[in-house]
């Protein structure tokens, strides 16, 4: 790169600055957050990933330096937008991971769902969903949102993975039925207008920062 192409050192601190006053909306939608959900909380999240990295480039491109610390999610892995600025249609799409953490509480809820719906027949939906795994979790994810089932998945004998939610762009709905078949083929990262994360790694890597803060305040 030549000098000329460099960023300025008034450049660097810009970016600096910019970095600070996303710490700080960070720091404040975490300390004004309404649940594991909030919105404010993960689009703050993003906005400070964005300035971590801007920064990071522009500290190498001027002085070859680089920062001490990486924010997760934040590898540049998706694609500049290429989708409408005015978009017409949104598509989301979900993924939430569970572990069936106590079985015998899934089937218990199953069968009471199936139980309340009017199923006394011995041989039917409750008494199937009372000891196959699969049949309750289709009694269940039958019964319930997923939105419902993500708030209550404890009382489901259901433990939390990883989540993701991607907002894309379109300009026009699908034509009804259109992607039923294969619901995720057509998945456009170019079309992604924000997405929001949540993973155990992100408590890890906090939990790290604290030990590491630890050790060299002491």
């Amino acid at each position: 790169m030549s000098d000329a192409a460099q960023p300025t050192a008034a450049e660097v601190r810009a970016a600096a600055e910019a970095v600070k006053a996303a710490l700080d909306r960070h720091l404040a939608a975490v300390e004004r957050r309404t649940g594991d959900d909030d919105t404010a909380v993960y689009e703050a999240f993003n906005a400070l990933a964005a300035a971590a990295e801007g920064y990071d480039e522009i500290l190498y491109d001027r002085y070859d330096e680089v920062t001490p610390f990486e924010i997760p999610g934040a590898d540049g892995t998706l694609p500049p937008y290429a989708g409408p600025d005015e978009p017409h249609a949104l598509s989301l799409l979900i993924r939430r991971d569970y572990a069936v953490a106590e079985p015998q509480r899934l089937l218990a809820q199953a069968r009471r769902v199936a139980e309340i719906d009017g199923d006394a027949d011995p041989t039917g939906a409750a008494a199937r969903a009372g000891v196959s795994p699969l049949a309750a979790l289709g009694v269940l994810f039958g019964e319930f949102e997923p939105d419902e089932i993500a708030s209550r998945h404890k009382e489901f004998g259901l433990e939390e993975g990883d989540s993701t939610l991607w907002v894309t762009a379109a300009e026009e709905l699908p034509e009804p039925g259109e992607w039923l078949n294969a619901p995720f083929e057509h998945a456009d990262p170019e079309r992604i207008v924000c997405r929001f994360d949540v993973s155990a790694v992100f408590d890890e890597d906090e939990d790290d920062e604290e030990e590491r803060a630890g050790v060299s305040g002491s």
